[in-house]
């Protein structure tokens, strides 16, 4: 799932992806863009596209994707503690940092708006409104999912 935000870099995948920043965030695995960088653009839509519903789905793209990073970096990617619980998994509570984001955005989110959207959506506003993220995606994210008017 690509985002229409993402769509400055998405036919050649030069930056990481929401969807694999949440693959990422969920394996436990911290990738450098300078090593996405050298993987081949199949093998950058490859982890795209990979499965990642079940606990198997998980295991075989972490699989994948520390052999790639051998293969083409020469090294083991960094690892890092796995998010379980994550905030963007609780539909009944906006985080305070996306609300406070949205709130100097003039942007509302609701409890009830953000259980409505989706688990992609609702990571992909959660790091863009963490401190240090360059945000200028957060308008572009919150018009795509409907949460302001286009304009």
């Amino acid at each position: 799932m690509l985002f229409q935000f993402e769509q400055d870099f998405v036919d050649s995948l030069r930056c990481i992806p929401m969807a694999i920043r949440l693959k990422l965030d969920v394996c436990g695995i911290k990738l450098k863009l300078n090593e996405w960088s050298k993987f081949t653009l199949a093998d950058r839509q490859h982890l795209v596209e990979d499965p990642f519903l079940s606990g198997m789905d998980r295991i075989a793209f972490g699989d994948r994707l520390r052999l790639l990073t051998r293969e083409r970096c020469g090294a083991e990617p960094a690892a890092l503690t796995p998010v379980v619980n994550a905030e963007w998994d609780d539909i009944t509570t906006v985080p305070a940092e996306v609300t406070d984001k949205a709130r100097s955005s003039d942007v509302t989110i609701t409890p009830a708006i953000w259980g409505k959207l989706s688990q992609h959506q609702r990571f992909a506003l959660c790091k863009l409104s963490r401190p240090g993220h360059e945000n200028k995606n957060f308008i572009p994210a919150c018009r795509e999912f409907g949460l302001v008017a286009e304009g």
